[in-house]
């Protein structure tokens, strides 16, 4: 079975075996169609080809090829974008683009060098003569097969007893009727598997010459590294500096509420040594209250670190919770199910980015309502958790389209944590409004739950 075919059993439903079977037989028939598809674009692609090499073979004759190599160039490069979208919509087969990586030097270096024309070209050569050819082979058994099922009907209609094989005219060679029927059905069985073999070659030609190579992987690895030591870089930043909010905090809160509680019950302990219970009472009370505040104080701490209320009831609850607190009028609109949560990391970076979007909208913008979206979009592996934080305020928060870059410390610190996680952070918001942040991090980064 080829590549293809097993691709395509994989994702079938599960069922017994002869349905699976045939189920993946029908399947096969979208092969048939991408290669019966193959003449309708084979004028662009040999038009492509020929101005390639006519280009290379005329560069020596006073550089006049070099005309005709720019149209080439552009025509090659449309034919493999035609190609990846034709494997796309009818096979299901998706290739990504080459990454473009430039080699180093002068610009015809950079031309002439640029590996992803020339395998483009290399791919629509392939698509071009074995492409063709396994078209040719399945339209001449499809058509036979059709014809000799159609052949008693034909013969009947022209009085004649007996059939010739294959295509069912009367003619010298005879064989009878139920005969040319089952051959007709074996080549239409036939026809599926054949057009699986030839479309699984030319998938393996569109990966190798259409996808990525292995320098553009290279580079997209260097790139890769770079980004994950700067964010950690940043990341290591950000840590320390919420390290040191909450040493502030802590300092500034609760332990100024824990000394003076503290000292009230010191002098709750000598005023009921020194002249009774009743004495003592109102320290104690002033102790009660510290120890009240404090608890307070310790609470609003501990959220700033991760609210337990989104580790219990996840998003929805929190983000209402943000909402019902902040002092501007929040719409929340959560478009996943409740039991259908992302990783905690997911949950806990989406949630401190609607809380520093709604604290910015409630100090800044000026605005009268805003506006939070969640939902889950899908994506390569198990998709995207998208947020978008909007409001009708004066806007002016960053340079229109952006980036986080061009906002303040907080949302800075949120772009490189969600970098860390390959999510990202664009804030749109030109002067008079509206201003719009969307986030996108991964619905499982940082591991189950």
């Amino acid at each position: 079975m080829s590549e293809n075919t097993m691709r395509w059993a994989a994702a079938l439903p599960a069922v017994d075996d002869r349905g699976g079977a045939l189920r993946v037989w029908a399947r096969g028939w979208w092969s048939v169609v991408h290669l019966v598809l193959h003449p309708v674009v084979l004028g662009l692609h040999l038009t492509a080809l020929v101005l390639l090499v006519v280009g290379i073979a005329l560069v020596p004759v006073f550089g006049t090829g070099l005309l005709l190599l720019l149209p080439a160039r552009l025509l090659v490069g449309a034919g493999g974008r035609l190609e990846r979208y034709r494997l796309a919509a009818v096979l299901d087969v998706h290739v990504p683009a080459a990454p473009r990586v430039p080699p180093e030097g002068s610009w015809w270096r950079r031309v002439v060098l640029d590996a992803r024309p020339w395998r483009s070209a290399g791919h629509l050569a392939v698509v071009c003569t074995l492409g063709v050819l396994g078209a040719g082979v399945v339209l001449a058994l499809t058509g036979t097969g059709l014809a000799a099922l159609a052949a008693p009907a034909v013969a009947g209609g022209l009085g004649h007893d007996s059939l010739s094989w294959p295509f069912g005219i009367p003619g010298t060679l005879d064989a009878p009727g139920p005969l040319v029927v089952a051959g007709g059905l074996v080549l239409l069985l036939l026809a599926p598997p054949v057009a699986c073999a030839f479309t699984a070659v030319e998938v393996r030609s569109a990966r190798a010459l259409l996808g990525p190579g292995r320098r553009e992987r290279e580079a997209v690895l260097r790139r890769r590294v770079q980004t994950l030591t700067e964010t950690r870089s940043r990341t290591v930043d950000s840590v320390e500096a919420e390290r040191r909010r909450i040493e502030r905090d802590l300092h500034d809160g609760p332990q100024q509420r824990l000394v003076s509680l503290a000292m009230q019950l010191g002098m709750a302990k000598r005023a009921l040594d020194r002249d009774g219970p009743d004495a003592a009472r109102e320290f104690l009370e002033a102790a009660s209250g510290s120890a009240s505040a404090a608890i307070s104080d310790m609470r609003h701490v501990a959220r700033g670190i991760h609210p337990p209320v989104l580790t219990d009831r996840g998003l929805d609850a929190a983000v209402s919770a943000l909402a019902a607190a902040s002092p501007v009028p929040v719409d929340v609109e959560v478009l996943f199910p409740a039991e259908q949560r992302p990783s905690a990391t997911a949950e806990a970076i989406a949630y401190f980015c609607v809380s520093e979007a709604l604290t910015n909208t409630a100090k800044h913008a000026r605005a009268s309502r805003a506006v939070v979206q969640l939902w889950h979009e899908a994506a390569p592996g198990d998709g995207l958790l998208r947020l978008r934080v909007s409001d009708d305020g004066v806007g002016g928060a960053a340079p229109a389209g952006g980036t986080v870059a061009d906002g303040g410390s907080g949302l800075r610190g949120l772009g490189d944590r969600l970098a860390a996680v390959d999510g990202w952070l664009h804030l749109d918001s030109p002067a008079g409004g509206p201003t719009v942040l969307e986030v996108a991090v991964p619905w499982t980064a940082g591991g189950a739950r």
